[in-house]
Formats: structure tokens, C-alpha cells, sequence
């Protein structure tokens, strides 16, 4: 599967992007989703996944401001981030993988980055 990610760009604190993660290749639905984050300097970082079925996970720093979601009919996944950060800023990641589990770093296929810029 191909992933394409889009949607980043540069927002205020207390603003809101959705990322979109377009697949080609392959049907969504039968794959784990999932986004992760990176800074320079540091390691890349689970921030939410989602499972076939829909059951949505999430790295505490996140949990209550972003919202992961799939649309298998437009073998789209979404990242809506609200009450945006300056420390959300990094380049952000979409990545699937067949099987459980979400909460993992060993995700098989990544689409390339687009980057949030929060300011303060």
C-alpha cells in the first residue's frame, strides 16, 4: 500500500489542522493506521492509531485534542488535531501495518511526512 499524508502547515496555539492519509494500492480497511511525530534531534513518536475495526488509541500528550478516523470508502484515515500546541510541532507521519498491535513503532508501510508548525 501507498500512503500519502497532507494537511500540515503552520497554525496559532489553541488552532486546529486535520492531516489526511490517502492510500493507493490497497483497501484500508484491512489495515492497522496509524501517525506518528518527529523533531530533529529526537526519536520519531507514537501519537494515535486506529484498528480495523475503528477502536482509536493515543499517546497521553494527545489524548482529549486529537482525534484519529478512517474512511474505508475513501481509503482516507484523518488526524484532526485541536487545541493545537507549540510543543506539537514536528513533521507528522501516516503508517500502516496489517496486524495488531496499534501501539507499536513497528508499522510496515509510511507515507512521507507534512509538517505542523504550532507558534506561540
Amino acid at each position: 500500500v501507498q500512503l500519502q499524508a497532507s494537511g500540515g502547515g503552520l497554525v496559532q496555539t489553541g488552532g486546529s489542522l486535520r492531516l489526511s492519509c490517502a492510500a493507493s494500492g490497497r483497501t484500508l480497511s484491512t489495515y492497522v493506521m496509524g501517525w506518528f511525530r518527529q523533531v530533529p534531534g529526537k526519536e520519531r513518536e507514537f501519537v494515535a492509531g486506529i484498528s480495523r475495526s475503528g477502536n482509536p488509541y493515543y499517546a497521553d500528550s494527545v489524548k482529549g485534542r486529537f482525534t484519529i478516523s478512517r474512511d474505508n470508502a475513501k481509503n482516507t484515515a484523518y488526524l484532526q488535531m485541536n487545541s493545537l500546541k507549540p510543543e506539537d510541532t514536528a513533521v507528522y507521519y501516516c503508517a500502516g501495518k496489517k496486524f495488531p498491535p496499534v501501539v507499536t513503532a513497528a508499522y510496515d508501510y509510511w507515507g512521507q511526512g507534512t509538517e505542523v508548525t504550532v507558534s506561540s
